[in-house]
């Protein structure tokens, strides 16, 4: 299994990028967010306007306690000998109406515009989190889309240095935190900011003295959020990775529980994934300890700051140099800052776990493919005759594989893996500047000069590890393979378009994958849409319909994940019926009769000869039955060509491919006996 890697795509691995900053990571948000101007600036508006109508309520209660104590008029701040104000808040005291003290109709209407004032602001309130929530699910839909498309389209290398089980923490755990940013924390963000801009000014119309009191904490704010983000950040970006760890660890032993099973590994197993998974509960226990000291430090200067205003506001209202009016109202503008100030720690704590998120989607959503249509020619259009040409083609992976360069072999049986499923997914792309530059492991083929006539078979014999997948995702640019090395008709395979190209390629890889679908649409994967007499008429040359047509469901059968519920036969035929309803114009076969027996072989190319001819077709295997009939066959030994010839000529030779017939042909013998 290959670890993961932290190096960026086009990078080598020993290569160490800088690491981004928060900034720079939600930075990444922007263009995201550039999508919805119009939500934004409208929820941005209802917010605003949430945070001035939410500021009238302790006005509204201020005034209302004037009227009830009787002072000549609202928050005034000293009375004169005659009785009347001669001190007020400004032009705040003036600009109220309908004010009259001990008045009746004063209660009643401001009791009203409370009432209607409260009633706006949770109508406001209500549009607020529809439209910026709403906006946060949008970018959410968008950021997993580009998510998909970005991993379709990457090449074979990334998904070497970066296991499955990680790629999709990133896509859900990393995603929602992402989200939480761009809906909750947004929000709550503009809340904060709306509501202490508007209530600090007017707190200091009603008070400058005791709002400088109430400023003297929010140093020590800073310094304490400041010092708590940078910690919580770097803890988040440390339990992420353990969670991808861990998630990678739980997705490969899903998928090979049968071998675990099989080779009774599950103590084993669980104890291996023991040490991880503590890792990851030590870390979270970390970040609960700050951010449990970060929640009382912010609330005990919140409460200092209560204790600071009742002392000094205390004092004030003996000296009536503020009204009691005034005073509530101020109390209750500081009331309505306890909430801002505590979601202050708590967005802290939304953007450094979507900061950390955001870099780690970052890596994905800039992660470059090395295989794309730059040096592709479109008026080239379809592949039409399929010939095949190599060219003194020398190639070595641009990656080591599974951290491991020790053998040539080990690396082209993962590519061919790797390769294989990525073809089955449609997503195969490869990596082929590294590969001109001369970076990666020790080279797979040697030297490989050969021609394929348009219509005729290629087969291709060897041992394991000798480069024979290779040279098959080669042909369908899986890999990237030097520049000139391999022509298609006659042209450079990078001046084909990638789709053309691959439309005209039917693989069926070393290692079959199946989606969890019915039996039916796995065979017309390839196809705009389904058709029953083409899946029918596929599955026939495959030698697969009579069997399908004895199951319950027939082409409606469900294969379960990755066709488990298939015997290795039938999902091998089942690939090669997905392959030829294509109609290709190349037919890739890589060892893809290797689970069926030899009467199921031969029904299978004999419903296959009509289909191969006129079509090239690179036939891979390990039988001399399944080869014997192709136009040329060669042998490749630690990726070099060692035999090239037909049946006959190969077998006068007495290399390699007529000790592999002998020896076949006696256990063949011995099993008749």
């Amino acid at each position: 299994m290959s670890a993961p890697s932290t190096a960026k795509p086009g990078f080598p691995a020993s290569a160490k990028p800088r690491k981004s900053s928060a900034l720079e990571n939600l930075l990444g948000m922007r263009p995201y967010l550039k999508r919805y101007p119009g939500a934004i600036a409208l929820g941005m508006t209802t917010l605003l306007l949430m945070g001035l109508i939410g500021n009238l309520i302790p006005l509204g209660t201020g005034i209302l306690t004037d009227t009830l104590t009787g002072s000549p008029r609202p928050f005034a701040h000293a009375v004169g000998e005659s009785g009347a104000a001669t001190v007020g808040a400004g032009w705040l005291t003036r600009v109220i109406p309908f004010y009259q003290p001990h008045s009746r109709n004063t209660v009643m209407i401001y009791c009203l515009l409370l009432i209607l004032c409260i009633a706006i602001k949770g109508v406001l309130s209500f549009w607020t989190r529809w439209v910026l929530i709403g906006v946060s699910r949008d970018i959410e839909f968008d950021i997993r889309n580009d998510l998909l498309q970005r991993l379709l389209i990457l090449e074979p290398e990334f998904y070497v240095r970066n296991r499955t089980g990680e790629l999709m923490s990133r896509a859900t755990n990393d995603l929602n935190n992402v989200r939480m940013v761009l809906g909750p924390g947004i929000m709550y963000s503009g809340t904060t900011l709306a509501t202490m801009v508007l209530a600090l000014s007017v707190m200091m119309k009603l008070s400058p003295v005791l709002t400088l009191w109430v400023m003297l904490p929010v140093p020590v704010v800073f310094v304490v959020v400041r010092h708590f983000a940078k910690v919580i950040h770097d803890l988040y970006e440390k339990i992420q990775a353990s969670l991808a760890m861990l998630s990678a660890k739980v997705q490969e032993n899903l998928a090979g529980v049968r071998v675990v099973r099989a080779y009774a590994q599950e103590e084993a197993e669980i104890r291996g994934f023991d040490e991880p998974n503590r890792e990851y509960v030590a870390s979270n226990v970390k970040l609960i300890r700050n951010w449990s000291l970060f929640m009382p430090s912010l609330q005990a200067m919140i409460g200092t700051t209560f204790l600071i205003v009742l002392w000094q506001g205390g004092h004030e209202l003996l000296r009536k140099e503020i009204s009691l009016g005034a005073l509530i109202a101020f109390y209750t503008y500081l009331g309505q800052l306890v909430w801002p100030m505590i979601a202050l720690g708590w967005v802290t704590n939304i953007f450094q776990r979507g900061a950390a998120s955001m870099g780690r989607l970052t890596y994905i959503l800039r992660a470059q493919p090395q295989i794309d249509d730059r040096n592709a020619k479109p008026a080239l259009g379809t592949v039409s005759q399929g010939e095949i040409e190599f060219r003194n083609l020398t190639f070595r992976f641009p990656t080591t594989m599974a951290g491991n360069s020790a053998a040539p072999a080990a690396k082209s049986s993962v590519a061919g893996n790797v390769a294989g499923n990525a073809a089955g997914n449609g997503a195969g792309a490869s990596h082929g500047s590294s590969n001109d530059a001369g970076l990666g492991g020790p080279t797979v083929l040697h030297d490989i000069s050969l021609r394929i006539p348009a219509g005729s078979t290629l087969a291709i014999v060897g041992p394991t590890g000798s480069g024979k997948s290779t040279l098959a995702a080669l042909v369908a640019r899986l890999w990237e393979a030097p520049e000139g090395s391999l022509l298609v008709d006659g042209h450079a395979i990078r001046e084909w378009p990638l789709e053309s190209l691959r439309r005209a390629i039917g693989y069926v890889p070393q290692d079959t994958y199946l989606f969890s679908e019915t039996i039916g649409e796995n065979i017309a994967f390839g196809l705009p849409q389904y058709d029953v007499a083409r899946v029918r008429e596929a599955a026939s040359i495959a030698s697969f319909d009579a069997e399908v047509q004895d199951l319950p469901e027939k082409y409606q059968t469900m294969v379960g994940e990755r066709g488990i519920t298939l015997s290795g036969g039938q999902k091998q035929r089942t690939a090669i019926a997905r392959a030829v309803i294509r109609d290709p114009r190349i037919l890739i076969l890589d060892d893809s009769l290797s689970s069926v027996d030899t009467q199921t072989e031969e029904k299978i190319l004999s419903g296959l000869r009509g289909v191969m001819a006129g079509r090239t077709t690179i036939l891979i295997s390990h039988r001399t039955s399944t080869v014997r009939d192709a136009d040329q066959i060669v042998t490749l030994r630690d990726g070099r060509i060692t035999e090239c010839g037909t049946h006959d000529e190969l077998l006068a030779r007495g290399g390699y491919y007529a000790e592999l017939y002998h020896k076949q042909l006696l256990e063949e013998e011995l099993e008749r006996a």
